[in-house]
């Protein structure tokens, strides 16, 4: 997410006329692009501000020099903007995930020697008009942003919170950059959102197709959620069809996908189209059905599993990946021991092992 958010600002900065530089010390703009998922992240964001820190001092210290400003972006600047603020008197910018068009305005105010803060989320902002730059044009690998935010809820989770609600980019906008990118040489894309399974373009459906205006969305079977399910329009097993289509010898993957959100059109788009990879990530974050429950994941591990061995008759040899969260609130040695038995019966490929960080900000897990 932070590499597409990057390339988007760099993207905006540049159209402005604002170039990079090779080497920080010599930046009079220095921009750090943050995440708050886990607490970790945002250690490393504090000791990298305190850095930052040190060599705009010496900077200043050469008068003939132009004084550096040092801006956080992202989702730590939409959750801390108030300690950045107050904490590190050398941040001149704070920017949240929905702000970064007003990025030129916010560093023309800093110019007054005065602090510039935009950490407003939007409802609607996708940044569907703004074609990334790629910070590698030699990769032949990119991350295409499908969507933005997250509607699930899940009481562990602070991106509801830092990047809002949850909104599609139309498919229109997603189809260019993915041409672009094959013109490019791009041998492989990764369709990102933080729930790319429940994507829903509501502009396009007349020309793509899609579901009727008055047919829902369908849950796996054994998965619930307490949301009102969306209606009609464009949904990613329609976009998934048309971006493995731009170009047959371009690789295509997504991340990450929520289990309840896994229907058949997916899978059977898999099967039959050999550039879409046979590797799925399935975060799964608990073995254990009463943790499952805490965390509002809306699903049982016995449904998880039945989802996995579905997943296997329509894709035998698949890559499964998955995401753990280990000491959950209230978490027992018996349901952790659920979770290593989990991982031993699906037998993953890859899995992404977490302990839990505590957030101010989150739902009432009991």
């Amino acid at each position: 997410m932070n590499v597409n958010d990057t390339e988007v600002v760099w993207s905006i900065l540049k159209n402005v006329g604002y170039t990079r530089t090779q080497s920080m010390e010599d930046a009079d703009i220095v921009l750090v692009v943050t995440c708050a998922i886990r607490e970790g992240a945002e250690s490393k964001v504090w000791n990298k501000l305190q850095m930052l820190k040190g060599l705009k001092k010496k900077r200043a210290q050469n008068k003939c020099n132009t004084p550096m400003k040092i801006g956080v972006l992202g989702c730590m600047a939409e959750r801390l903007k108030h300690q950045l603020i107050e904490k590190e008197q050398a941040v001149d910018l704070v920017a949240g995930p929905d702000s970064y068009k007003d990025l030129p305005r916010l560093l023309a105010v800093t110019d007054n020697n005065q602090t510039a803060v935009n950490v407003l989320l939007s409802l609607d902002e996708t940044y569907a008009d703004i074609l990334p730059v790629r910070l590698n044009q030699d990769s032949v690998t990119a991350f295409v942003s499908i969507m933005r935010g997250c509607d699930n809820m899940c009481t562990y989770c602070i991106v509801p919170f830092t990047r809002g609600r949850e909104r599609s980019r139309p498919i229109d906008s997603i189809l260019e950059e993915v041409k672009l990118l094959s013109q490019q040489g791009v041998k492989e894309i990764t369709l990102l959102g933080q729930n790319v399974n429940s994507y829903r373009d509501l502009s396009n459906e007349t020309h793509y197709g899609g579901l009727p205006a008055d047919e829902e969305t369908h849950l796996v079977k054994g998965f619930r959620t307490v949301y009102k399910r969306k209606k009609g329009g464009l949904r990613f097993a329609d976009l998934l069809d048309q971006v493995s289509r731009v170009d047959p010898n371009m690789r295509v993957r997504f991340t990450s996908p929520h289990p309840k959100d896994f229907p058949d059109e997916v899978l059977q788009l898999i099967q039959e189209r050999a550039n879409i990879c046979r590797s799925l990530h399935l975060p799964a974050q608990s073995g254990s059905s009463a943790v499952l429950e805490r965390m509002r994941r809306g699903y049982t591990k016995e449904a998880y599993l039945d989802l996995v061995s579905h997943i296997r008759k329509w894709l035998p040899g698949v890559s499964l990946s998955s995401d753990f969260i280990c000491g959950f609130c209230g978490e027992t040695e018996q349901e952790y021991q659920e979770t290593l038995s989990l991982i031993e019966q699906v037998g993953y490929d890859m899995a992404y092992l977490f302990s839990y960080s505590m957030r101010e900000v989150r739902r009432k897990h009991s």
